[in-house]
């Protein structure tokens, strides 16, 4: 009996150690997108993906709830969606958030595209630079009005430039997004309409006109609905095992979270403001080091920013300007004239600096009337107490000798001593000098004063 159960448990132990070991299931890395989509944003999800592909995840959810962003931008996250090894999908949530303009680019050029409950989507139309004008009636080509073109003819055409270009850059937008439905197996249709007519969805719209995949109200919802769903990624079949994956939550870094601050429009543009009057201070006053430091700093930030951002140079141009201008007008008074072109060109400038309309990439107009206010007033208080510092007369060092009166006090074999400012110093002249005698201070050589006889009105 005993041999038996012996026996029994040598085949058990056996068949235990023969059975296979299941591989770990991959995890899940998620990012989040929110707020306006910019450059900051871009270079954050490609390192999340880069680190996606080192943790060896078989999914990427990218969290979106942003109200569009930069076209360029945009364009570069799609890029990284489109070459990811590991599929990726776009959930707009928490409730109450959004994916429009760019975040619907985003959604379409997605693996999987899923939404929270009471969200929405659309309204990808791209914002145009070029002003805006009502379209007109069309007018008949000379031609058939039998007459040649006139000057106002040409003046008219402008604001058919200007439409052209809008037509242009709509038609590109709905091109591009109709491939990334196409490509995806999503609604084009509706894709076109979203970029033309800016329309918009809701989340249980969307998923009936099969715009989206599905819907969850949550990340573990929604890993729960993927798990098992057969993907295409990079032309190779993927199936997804989310049931029981783990999350790893990539959230922004110092490095992230400082590239967002400093892209801001309004914080690159102060940051501008704050290194051109710190170094211009640091100019007018040598020496107090921290204007200096602090502007520099400032400036380099600003123009790291600036070159990420959609910058209009002659709008650079313009703001530099009219600092110079705002200075000049100390150096040669020109009765106002001078200054009220520094602030023409200061403000004009400060409108044109971001070239774009993209949501939340607008410098407000309260902050560019303040910074004018500011700079107004810092050029004309500061700079010119600065200025007046500097012509000044010197009251320290050997330059404050040179002026000042003093009493021959004793004659002696070895030389004349007089006390000038409360020190006996010895002194020398081309004529002869008696004790008692006021004499004033014409040059400095070495410990010798060179002095003459002071005039009446001299004498201390």
């Amino acid at each position: 009996m005993m041999r038996t159960v012996a026996l029994l448990l040598m085949c058990w132990s056996s068949l235990a150690v023969s059975q296979p070991v299941a591989p770990p299931v991959a995890p899940v890395v998620v990012l989040t997108q929110s707020g306006a989509i910019g450059p900051a944003n871009a270079d954050y999800l490609r390192r999340g993906m880069e680190n996606a592909v080192e943790l060896k995840a078989q999914l990427v959810v990218l969290k979106m709830d942003t109200p569009g962003g930069l076209d360029l931008s945009m364009r570069a996250i799609i890029k990284h969606i489109l070459a990811s090894p590991i599929p990726v999908a776009s959930f707009v949530a928490p409730d109450g958030a959004r994916a429009a303009s760019a975040g619907t680019y985003i959604l379409y050029a997605s693996h999987i595209a899923a939404m929270a409950p009471a969200t929405n989507l659309g309204a990808a139309t791209p914002v145009s630079i070029a002003p805006q004008s009502p379209p007109d009636e069309p007018r008949e080509p000379a031609s058939a009005q039998g007459k040649p073109r006139q000057d106002g003819d040409r003046a008219a055409d402008a604001p058919s430039t200007a439409r052209t270009l809008t037509r242009k850059q709509t038609n590109d937008a709905a091109a591009y997004i109709r491939g990334l439905a196409q490509l995806r197996g999503r609604n084009a249709e509706w894709a076109d309409k979203a970029v033309r007519e800016a329309v918009s969805l809701s989340a249980r719209e969307a998923l009936e006109l099969n715009v989206i995949d599905l819907i969850a109200a949550d990340i573990p919802q929604l890993l729960q609905q993927l798990d098992g769903r057969q993907l295409a990624v990079l032309g190779q079949p993927r199936r997804l095992a989310t049931g029981g994956a783990g999350i790893v939550d990539y959230r922004p870094d110092w490095r992230a979270r400082l590239l967002i601050v400093i892209t801001d429009p309004g914080i690159a543009y102060l940051l501008l403001m704050i290194g051109f009057y710190g170094l211009l201070f640091e100019f007018f006053s040598p020496g107090l080091v921290a204007p200096g430091v602090i502007g520099g700093i400032c400036l380099l930030l600003a123009l790291f920013a600036l070159q990420l951002l959609p910058v209009s140079y002659t709008g650079l141009a313009l703001i530099a300007l009219g600092v110079g201008l705002l200075v000049a007008e100390h150096f040669a008074p020109s009765f106002g004239i001078l200054g009220m072109g520094g602030v023409t060109a200061f403000v004009i400038g400060s409108i044109m600096l971001i070239d774009t309309d993209a949501p939340g990439y607008r410098i407000p107009w309260q902050m560019i009337a303040s910074v004018t206010a500011a700079s107004v007033g810092f050029l004309l208080v500061v700079l010119n107490l600065a200025l007046r510092a500097r012509r000044r007369p010197v009251v320290t060092g050997r330059q404050q000798m040179l002026g000042a009166t003093g009493e021959i006090v004793a004659e002696t074999d070895g030389g004349v001593f007089a006390r000038i400012d409360g020190e006996v110093w010895q002194v020398g002249a081309s004529v002869p000098l008696g004790r008692g005698q006021m004499v004033k201070v014409v040059g400095i050589d070495g410990r010798l004063l060179a002095v003459e006889p002071a005039a009446q009105g001299e004498q201390k």
